[in-house]
């Protein structure tokens, strides 16, 4: 996260509203992948499909070593997605949820 921020907090909070909202008026997986490939660069796209990925295998069971083994994602990596699963804002479970109906 960047030090010196120039927005005020509400400011921030609009940006943020609408980043969400403008995610969640697009119509299917083209559009949503069309829009993250322009927002993030290559890396930031990367490691964002690789917490995704790492989340998809927690929950199914998979212990850390053996995701590291199939992705290459970091130990860390994998410990920080697993805590947020477990304890984050409860997005990572409420997508899986869906995913799964």
């Amino acid at each position: 996260m960047k030090e010196h921020r120039i927005l005020a907090p509400r400011d921030e909070q609009a940006a943020e509203q609408s980043l969400f909202r403008a995610i969640l008026g697009l119509r299917d997986a083209g559009e949503v992948r069309a829009f993250f490939v322009d927002l993030c660069t290559p890396a930031e796209l990367q490691a964002l499909k690789d917490r995704w990925l790492v989340a998809e295998l927690l929950d199914r069971g998979l212990p850390y070593r053996q995701i590291h083994d199939r992705t290459g994602v970091s130990v860390t990596t994998i410990g920080r997605v697993a805590r947020y699963l477990k304890s984050g804002a409860g997005g990572y479970s409420k997508a899986l949820e869906r995913r799964r109906k």
